[in-house]
């Protein structure tokens, strides 16, 4: 047995009755967050069709088939370095100040925002949208994905003048 104790979310940490203003409109700037990082990755896709494009000449035609997988290489890669990034934003969210973190309160890395997204589509897709109305009735403004992979998104100028 070791002496370590399990890592616990501290007596009121990002508690939305002490600190409402962590939530403020969080629900509104996620939507908007939302809408910029769709745009975002619709460009980038652009240019990785061209290059897969090439890939596929160069392979005679074998490379093509990457043209299925494209939008979720692309969409996983960007939330991976954004989200799972030392900012753990995507560049819409960063626009909107906001940030997401784990229980905890540490950071989000590649891993959890990978799979903060793909639950995210997965959920939409099988539950249809109506499943965001989640957000409604949680107190921290969290959504189904946040609910099973414990994290937060939290408004960032409140939370980084709380981390001063």
């Amino acid at each position: 047995m070791s002496d370590e104790t399990p890592m616990r979310a501290a007596p009121g940490l990002y508690d939305p009755d002490d600190q409402p203003e962590l939530y403020d409109a969080i629900l509104s700037k996620r939507i908007v967050a939302f809408v910029v990082d769709a745009i975002i990755v619709v460009l980038l896709m652009v240019p990785a069709a061209l290059v897969v494009f090439i890939v596929g000449v160069v392979t005679f035609g074998i490379g093509w088939v990457l043209y299925g997988a494209l939008f979720a290489i692309v969409a996983l890669g960007y939330v991976g370095l954004t989200l799972g990034g030392p900012q753990s934003a995507t560049i819409g969210m960063r626009w909107t100040a906001i940030e997401m973190r784990t229980w905890n309160g540490g950071r989000c890395f590649p891993l959890l925002a990978v799979m903060h997204a793909l639950i995210f589509w997965f959920s939409v897709g099988l539950l249809t949208p109506l499943i965001l109305l989640v957000g409604l009735f949680t107190r921290r403004r969290q959504l189904l994905h946040d609910l099973l992979l414990g994290t937060l998104v939290l408004n960032s100028g409140p939370l980084r003048a709380r981390e001063r």
